[in-house]
């Protein structure tokens, strides 16, 4: 009798476990399949979701102290490639940006019509009125002008720590063909670049111009990067797999540095995806773009300096001068973006948030 009570028993106890054992599988095929889908799913998630950039440790680490014994120059020089009829607000956006972060030296290479109007807007700024469009030249002399105009930026180049490519470079033609040789000569003097707004329209038709070129750094807003999903990856954007997405992107494209902007800026190189979460500003003035091309360059230039004069004792991660040039670049133009909102609120211009830079920076990395 106490056996066939035990059977029972026993029974009872393995019909209990399966049955319980039956309504966790159908909770986990509810939630997105079975057991092994599910496990691989969370181990995908786990790989391709971005972590928060310790952007304010990596500004302090970056940051040049102000040492007295340090020359003009030392503390960045910056080239901005962009300026033309139309468009003359964008590139003195980003070259007072960099300047108003710390970067000693300011150019901006535009043409001969942007070059008085640009000039006009502040004397801090170093203007070479040298490109050319279209409209200004005959067919005959296109040859000639192309290889003066480029000849006349390469002999600047080995002075400049960064370029910025595209804000407000317009999309004529022959411009674009300039400037596509001074990619090339950037790329052959190991100058980083940062593009933006025309410039990554440029790089977009004509990809190989930075594919591979790790010291490259792609800053599309939402609209330039649906193009260059279109253009590289042959797909739509996927949202629901951003991370993922973004990391293709940048390996089809050769390991160069993307920040995506967004709601949270993703970063990566191909190998990490960093976010940048800080809250800015919910007014979305034009020109903000161009205050990250010339913050991005700065860091970017203060990263490799960093990194050179830590001889591998690098106490931050990534390690990567381009990552961290974006991380600190996003960063702190979200905290000036915040200050900047929190006296204007509804009239809030790009102006406005460059005043909050230096205050920004400081508040993080005092000068003294």
């Amino acid at each position: 009798m106490s056996q066939l009570t035990s059977l029972s028993s026993a029974r009872n106890c393995t019909l209990s476990s399966s049955a319980v054992l039956r309504r966790q599988h159908f909770l986990i095929r509810s939630l997105g399949g079975g057991v092994h889908s599910n496990f691989c799913t969370q181990n995908r998630m786990q790989e391709t979701k971005p972590l928060e950039a310790d952007a304010e440790n990596i500004l302090r680490a970056i940051t040049p102290t102000l040492d007295p014994t340090r020359h003009k120059g030392q503390a960045g020089k910056i080239a901005v490639i962009g300026g033309c009829r139309e468009y003359t607000g964008a590139p003195y956006f980003a070259a007072i940006s960099a300047l108003k972060i710390g970067a000693d030296l300011s150019h901006v290479f535009c043409t001969k019509d942007a070059a008085p109007v640009i000039k006009s807007y502040s004397p801090e700024l170093i203007v070479h009125p040298i490109l050319e469009e279209s409209y200004s030249i005959g067919d005959g002399d296109k040859k000639y002008i192309s290889g003066k105009v480029v000849a006349e930026v390469d002999k600047w180049m080995e002075r400049f720590d960064c370029l910025v490519v595209g804000p407000g470079l317009g999309r004529d033609p022959f411009l674009l063909d300039c400037v596509s040789e001074i990619i090339k000569q950037a790329r052959q003097s190991n100058v980083p670049i940062v593009l933006d707004g025309d410039g990554l329209f440029l790089v977009t038709n004509s990809i190989d111009l930075v594919s591979g070129y790790p010291l490259a750094v792609l800053t599309p807003n939402v609209n330039e990067y649906k193009r260059l999903v279109q253009k590289v990856l042959n797909c739509e954007v996927n949202d629901q797999d951003a991370q993922g997405q973004l990391l293709s992107l940048s390996r089809r494209i050769g390991g160069v540095t993307i920040l995506r902007k967004g709601k949270s800026d993703l970063i990566t190189d191909g190998e990490i995806v960093k976010s940048v979460s800080i809250y800015g500003s919910p007014r979305r003035c034009g020109g903000q773009g161009d205050i990250l091309s010339g913050s991005v360059a700065v860091f970017l230039s203060w990263a490799r300096q960093y990194i050179l004069a830590a001889e591998g004792n690098v106490t931050i991660r990534p390690t990567n001068p381009t990552v961290l040039g974006c991380i600190a670049g996003s960063a702190l133009l979200r905290k000036a973006a915040s200050l900047a909102f929190e006296n204007r609120k509804r009239s809030t211009l790009t102006g406005d948030i460059i005043e909050y830079l230096g205050r920004s920076l400081e508040d993080i990395c005092p000068a003294y």
